[in-house]
């Protein structure tokens, strides 16, 4: 990709956003990011979606990641945050807070990619096709090693919203073994993909 693909909706350049990033996050969670992008990139294309905004989500997904919990919860109560996350930890609040840091500290303003970033651990009952690549790549990416994994990648290759049912289903069920609360928007996202 040209080195200026981002300026449409960055106030960084490709090189520079990647930079950024990098030493906002460990070398784990950059490669992890970096996997993210370039799975996004391929839905996007596979499916008719914003390859731009695609690759632009993959990338700052995760910035907000490894902050601490004291600068989330920070973020969340100054910018009036629906305080029922508060409740959810990290897994919930770098999305949901990172848009505030990703718009502040990235320039990125696009309110489909603030969306995505934000929706991309929950899914939500009204996702668009950009929610869904984020949300699918975040969870098959090439480092990610889990049971069923290999099966959602192989869904990813023909229908993005069955991947989307599948995801949610492994998700939720994972939450209920561990006996984990479940974020509501996670029940969301089942009721409307799963159970309908």
């Amino acid at each position: 990709m040209a080195s200026d693909i981002y300026t449409k909706y960055t106030a960084f350049k490709q090189d520079d956003l990647l930079a950024k990033i990098r030493t906002s996050v460990s070398a784990k969670r950059f490669s992890h990011i970096l996997a993210v992008q370039k799975t996004a990139v391929i839905l996007a294309k596979r499916f008719g979606g914003d390859v731009e905004k695609a690759s632009i989500a993959g990338l700052i997904h995760d910035y907000a990641k490894e902050c601490s919990d004291e600068e989330l919860l920070r973020v969340i109560y100054e910018n009036n945050l629906d305080k029922e996350i508060i409740g959810f930890g990290n897994n919930i609040w770098h999305g949901v807070a990172g848009t505030i840091l990703i718009e502040k500290e990235l320039g990125v303003v696009d309110a489909e990619i603030l969306q995505a970033v934000s929706v991309h651990t929950t899914g939500s009952d009204n996702m668009s096709l950009l929610d869904k690549i984020l949300y699918v790549a975040d969870f098959i990416e090439p480092n990610r090693r889990f049971s069923g994994v290999k099966k959602a990648r192989e869904l990813a290759e023909v229908d993005l919203d069955k991947t989307v049912k599948y995801e949610t289903k492994h998700t939720l069920l994972k939450l209920v073994e561990k006996e984990i609360k479940v974020y509501p928007k996670t029940i969301d996202t089942y009721n409307k993909y799963v159970a309908s």
